[in-house]
């Protein structure tokens, strides 16, 4: 999962390498009304993919990485519904391509989840396992 965005990520640094560009950058200014000009979402989003590719392939800051990959995939599912006319074809539940690309991410989402477990079963031994101050006299 952290290989897919960092490798998603990095092609989006390079301008027209990615196919899910434009689409992103067209949803992701929806998102905001315009207020983060179309030049500035594909870098923005580029640096958050693989931030999150690098968080989740090393471990650091996980829990961080884990929230702002939640954020991201809602965002992403956004789109089905801001962009909704190049998502879907002859009504709803027959997405275009596109509308592929984005529905694919609930195997992420799942993905993600899974991690989110492991991260907070981690936590919960590492909390058990703590020596606890004896109480006073």
């Amino acid at each position: 999962m952290g290989l897919v965005f960092l490798w998603f990520g990095v092609l989006k640094l390079f301008p027209g390498t990615s196919p899910a560009e434009a689409v992103a950058v067209r949803a992701a200014t929806r998102m905001t009304f315009g207020v983060l000009p179309a030049d500035a979402v594909a870098p923005l989003l580029a640096l958050m993919e693989t931030a999150i590719g690098v968080g989740l392939l090393t471990g650091l800051l996980l829990r961080l990485t884990l929230a702002v990959f939640f954020c991201h995939m809602a965002g992403v599912f956004l789109a089905l519904v801001l962009l909704a006319d190049e998502m879907w074809q002859d009504g709803f539940l027959v997405p275009t391509m596109e509308g592929q690309y984005i529905v694919k991410n609930v195997v992420l989402v799942a993905a993600g989840l899974v991690v989110a477990a492991g991260e907070r079963n981690r936590a919960a031994r590492s909390r058990r396992h703590r020596p606890h101050p004896c109480p006073g006299p």
